[in-house]
């Protein structure tokens, strides 16, 4: 048992430190960029000057960055994966298909009503819990605060959200597959075998609040989050569950196989970043596949289907 803890954490490690390396990069590049051509403190100038346009109003501030941007962010990135869906164009995109021949096109009937459920979940299950999350980090009295947390101190707040999804998420998705609790409320999700990027929040109620919500909103309760921190950390969920339902493997991505898998076999891979599967022992059937061997973030423009096809079977 010691071993394999040894060999998850390893593995938690390098996946959570290949992110974490690739993030900063690109925020250390576009902060530099940004100061390189203003004065001061970019970031901290553009938030005080936010806050003042919006006089210090903390419902209007929070609703912004805690609904508004992360919205934005996941019908922004949806949108375009969804002219891919319905169109089969362009097709540079949908070389990278990881189940070939599934929704191709998507089934116009299906997609909108996962779109509504989606929107349903969003307007009457996310903003009544981000109400009462508005008053839980008032009373934090740090969450509008006039001084931004330091970049430092964000990676450090998006190192503890991360492990804490992982957790609440591994538990509760493995609660709602219990064969009672499937059966009324996550067989819906699983309507999906071949998913789309929308889906990642096309759920029963009961399922969107345990293990949509509540795994990326309790992180940020705990450490009583800046509103900025708290809007990069959902917009960054958001994209990131978008991207593991997405149906493609595109290149320099994180890899979408892991939860693709869980969707195609139901039982197996039902965490985020694959550690507390590997410590139950729930990807063993994922690491004896080809899917395995493609779970890798693609850094040339082959399609990991085509450079690491499936074994043809026998009588083929």
């Amino acid at each position: 048992q010691g071993e394999k803890l040894s060999d998850a954490l390893r593995i938690s490690a390098y996946v959570f430190s290949r992110g974490v390396l690739t993030f900063t990069a690109l925020v250390n590049s576009g902060s530099w960029f940004m100061q390189s051509i203003t004065s001061g403190n970019f970031w901290q100038t553009a938030w005080l000057e936010f806050y003042d346009y919006m006089e210090g109003d903390e419902w209007t501030i929070f609703l912004i960055g805690a609904a508004l941007v992360p919205a934005l962010a996941f019908w922004g990135f949806n949108g375009i994966l969804l002219v891919a869906d319905v169109t089969g164009k362009p097709t540079f995109i949908t070389r990278y298909r990881i189940q070939l021949g599934k929704n191709d096109p998507v089934d116009t009937k299906k997609l909108w009503k996962a779109i509504y459920t989606a929107l349903g979940n969003q307007f009457f299950i996310s903003f009544p819990m981000l109400v009462a999350m508005f008053y839980i980090m008032q009373w934090w009295d740090n969450t509008f605060s006039k001084e931004l947390p330091t970049f430092q101190w964000f990676l450090v707040e998006l190192s503890i959200f991360t492990v804490v999804e992982e957790i609440l998420f591994y538990y509760t998705h493995r609660l709602v597959h219990h064969p009672v609790l499937y059966k009324h409320i996550h067989k819906k999700h699983h309507e999906w075998t071949a998913p789309i990027g929308v889906v990642s929040i096309y759920a029963h109620p009961i399922e969107h609040i345990v293990s949509n919500t509540l795994p990326v909103m309790t992180g940020p309760v705990i450490m009583g989050s800046h509103i900025v921190s708290i809007s990069a950390w959902f917009s960054i969920a958001l994209v990131t569950t978008s991207i593991s339902h997405c149906g493609y493997h595109l290149p320099f991505l994180p890899s979408p196989e892991f939860h693709d898998f869980h969707h195609l076999k139901f039982n197996q891979c039902y965490g985020v970043l694959g550690v507390l599967d590997f410590l139950h022992g729930t990807d063993k059937v994922f690491r004896q596949t080809k899917a395995f061997e493609r779970h890798k973030v693609l850094l040339g423009l082959t399609p990991l289907s085509e450079s690491i096809p499936e074994t043809p079977k026998k009588d083929e």
